[in-house]
């Protein structure tokens, strides 16, 4: 895979198909083919979907310092630099999300439109900083922080869904990870409010009603306090991009293809 240098950093990405750049952000943990790489065949045939990895995740490497959202937004900004030509589509899951405003709030010459999915704009949220603290502190057990990462992804109709078998994959696969660490130890600390209203780009907020990892009042008040912002939701856990995975893809694909 090409790499692009970005600070300590050298941001691993990969790019598929042709027309105007897509950049798909994942979120905490899983990196941009775990988070996205199922959906890309929705999007490769209008444009060419760009998948970085930032610090923490896939081939990425940095010097394992502690991590900032303006940190991660300048290894994107280095990729669309590198591999887009011209001003990109952003859409972002979860922490990913929180890193793709931050991107379109500095250098709003990159980024034409932005879709940001069950996002969050401070740690100042009781709920949240007791969730994601509860996870950090089952590092030491391998399972336990499996087990925890995968019940606060989804809805429970949708774990029934999946199946034991399913889900047992899915928890051996959610592992501490030093990179997921310093993710989870990121979203405690994170606040993008300043940047926000120095976003340009038109963008879509879209919350998860049923997310147990970051609350749809969060998502909510992201769009609230993302100046001329559009909102949308859907009936789903926290990782809608695997479980209303073609509702989020039509949402994406409806706003990006807006004139």
């Amino acid at each position: 895979m090409p790499t692009v240098s970005a600070g300590t950093a050298r941001v691993s990405y990969r790019t598929e198909g042709t027309g105007p750049g897509l950049v798909l952000i994942h979120g905490t943990g899983f990196g941009a083919e775990g988070t996205w790489g199922h959906l890309v065949e929705h999007f490769r045939d209008s444009r060419t979907v760009i998948l970085p990895d930032f610090s923490g995740c896939g081939e990425t490497t940095d010097d394992g310092g502690e991590l900032t959202v303006e940190l991660l937004a300048e290894q994107i900004i280095a990729v669309i630099e590198e591999a887009a030509d011209g001003p990109v589509d952003i859409a972002g899951f979860s922490l990913g999300s929180v890193v793709g405003a931050a991107v379109a709030a500095t250098r709003p010459d990159l980024v034409r439109r932005l879709v940001l999915t069950a996002g969050w704009t401070h740690p100042g949220d009781e709920y949240l900083r007791n969730m994601m603290s509860a996870w950090r502190a089952m590092a030491g057990n391998a399972e336990a922080f499996g087990r925890f990462g995968t019940l606060t992804a989804f809805s429970p109709a949708f774990l029934n869904i999946l199946g034991k078998e399913t889900i047992e994959n899915i928890v051996a696969g959610n592992q501490a990870t030093e990179g997921a660490l310093r993710h989870i130890d990121l979203n405690l600390r994170l606040d993008i409010r300043e940047l926000l209203p120095k976003i340009e780009a038109p963008a879509l907020v879209v919350g998860c009603t049923q997310d147990i990892t970051v609350p749809v009042a969060l998502t909510r008040d992201l769009h609230a306090q993302l100046p001329g912002s559009s909102y949308a939701e859907l009936d789903s856990g926290h990782v809608a991009v695997l479980e209303k995975a073609a509702e989020l893809v039509k949402l994406i694909q409806d706003f990006i293809h807006q004139d």
